[in-house]
């Protein structure tokens, strides 16, 4: 048989062979992890900072259980992700670290299906260091939704994809001083690799 005629037969089974093996069925009693990156975007009106760079990326990372066929929980988050700041004429950086806890609801979960979509809903929890001299950002707590989906290449390995927005302010004082809120509210659009176990 000559070689091109192969190639169509190495596709099909190819392609019979992940058919066969990535039908996932979510289930109560899942446990997961998951890695990747992500890049985010924050909001152009930032309130007293006269701007706060976008375009941002760094690693993500989240582990969540199933505690029921169609709803479970997740903690992800990010390291630091370093942001130019505008404050007062005053130019500088400040570092960002998230972490996000969220109640997940899968509305394909308990059916064999190679792709799993999902949104969740939960709390956020900001972290800010770095500041430049003088200036102090404070934690944020607040909202946060996401959506997602995950691709079964295997029943344990997938393919992740999501976004999530993030209600995140930050009460600035300089020298001690409030001086006002600085508004982040970062959109987050990442991707990477679910493991399922």
């Amino acid at each position: 048989m000559k070689p091109i005629r192969l190639i169509p037969v190495v596709a099909l089974a190819a392609s019979t062979l992940f058919a066969s093996q990535a039908a996932l069925a979510y289930g109560a009693g899942d446990a997961f992890v998951r890695g990747g990156f992500a890049k985010s975007d924050t909001r152009s009106d930032n309130g007293i900072a006269d701007g706060i760079s976008s375009g941002e990326t760094g690693f993500t990372y989240g582990a969540g259980y199933l505690f029921h066929d169609k709803v479970g929980i997740e903690l992800n988050g990010s390291e630091k992700i370093e942001h130019d700041v505008t404050l007062g004429g005053e130019t500088g950086s400040i570092d960002r670290m998230p972490v996000n806890l969220l109640v997940n609801y899968y509305p394909l979960g308990g059916l064999d299906s190679k792709v799993q979509p999902y949104v969740g809903a939960g709390l956020n929890y900001t972290r800010f260091s770095g500041e430049p001299e003088g200036i102090d950002a404070r934690r944020s707590y607040g909202a946060v939704g996401q959506v997602g989906i995950d691709l079964a290449i295997t029943d344990n390995f997938m393919l992740n994809g999501f976004a999530n927005y993030a209600d995140v302010d930050s009460r600035i004082s300089a020298d001690g001083e409030r001086i006002g809120t600085a508004k982040v509210d970062p959109m987050t659009i990442g991707g990477g690799v679910t493991f399922r176990f």
